[in-house]
């Protein structure tokens, strides 16, 4: 009983630090391939745009601004650019210390564009109106960085 209840605590321990959705060797280079429109071998702005802001929200520094496809392929294969889901009840008021530009980037790395001014609401949630694909969206960003575009 013992070995059972390690081996499961293990297991336990290794979902939580391997997220099962980290993407494949293979899918980050169809990612990559896809990204790179241009065929340079380097992510810039905006071509790159969602993965540079998802670098900026985690504090990852890009040298001069441009991401080459090794970095993106260890990244990705890292779940740096996996999506996340906002916490249920999202946007949560609180007390938002983001500057426009951290909440935009947040937006951004949730893979929205042409975003707008953001502006802060009484209740420290940042909303604007954002590109959900052809679809054009509003979006709120709370103190905790879930990004909820409908």
């Amino acid at each position: 009983m013992k070995t059972f209840t390690l081996a499961a605590g293990v297991i336990a321990v290794l979902a939580v630090f391997n997220p099962a959705s980290a993407m494949t060797d293979t899918e980050c280079t169809v990612a990559w391939t896809k990204a790179d429109a241009n065929n340079d071998g380097s992510l810039a702005a905006p071509e790159g745009a969602r993965y540079l802001a998802s670098l900026r929200v985690a504090e990852k520094p890009v040298a001069d601004g441009k991401l080459l496809k090794a970095a993106f392929i260890e990244h990705c294969k890292a779940g740096q650019f996996d999506a996340v889901k906002a916490e249920a009840g999202a946007p949560l008021p609180g007390a938002n210390s983001f500057t426009e530009g951290q909440a935009a980037d947040r937006a951004m790395a949730a893979g929205l564009t042409s975003i707008s001014a953001l502006k802060k609401d009484d209740k420290g949630v940042w909303r604007g109106t954002a590109a959900d694909g052809s679809k054009n969206v509003n979006v709120a960003i709370d103190f905790k960085g879930n990004v909820v575009a409908n």
